[in-house]
């Protein structure tokens, strides 16, 4: 993912899994940026996407196939535009990505964390999603 000559932003979302919110702000961004971002996600400890997650997102008809949790470490050396934590365990302990512009933290509830039934769990798990997509909505507005 280095920037060979691309004047396209790269954005890397970090969360501590990488099973939920980053992957959600990962699919989001890349829908509602439309080809303006190179737009990955990663975690502190990555386990499996939740298949919550792929469920609110499909919910939307936005795709999920090409989702995987992936660790940060071996992202340390790559060019990144933004860096944005989407949690506040991730946000202290991320690491000091080099190459990176900008690092910003948007720290949302873990949907993972939500107890209950199915459909109680899938209630926090669309809530946070939509918390992500207007934040994304916002920061493409603004001219991220």
């Amino acid at each position: 993912m280095k920037e060979e000559g691309m004047n396209v932003p790269s954005v890397l979302f970090i969360c501590t899994g990488n099973t939920a919110r980053s992957q959600m702000a990962q699919v989001l961004l890349e829908h509602h940026g439309a080809e303006r971002f190179r737009v990955m996600s990663a975690g502190l400890e990555p386990g499996e996407v939740n298949p919550l997650t792929r469920q609110v997102l499909e919910e939307r008809g936005l795709p999920t196939g090409h989702l995987q949790a992936k660790g940060v470490r071996p992202l340390l050396g790559e060019h990144f535009t933004y860096v944005i934590t989407v949690c506040d365990r991730a946000e202290q302990n991320c690491p000091i990505f080099p190459h990176a512009s900008y690092r910003l933290s948007w720290a949302f509830p873990d949907p993972a964390a939500a107890q209950g039934s199915e459909e109680e769990r899938l209630a926090v798990f669309r809530q946070v999603r939509e918390e992500i997509e207007a934040k994304v909505q916002s920061w493409v507005q603004v001219g991220a």
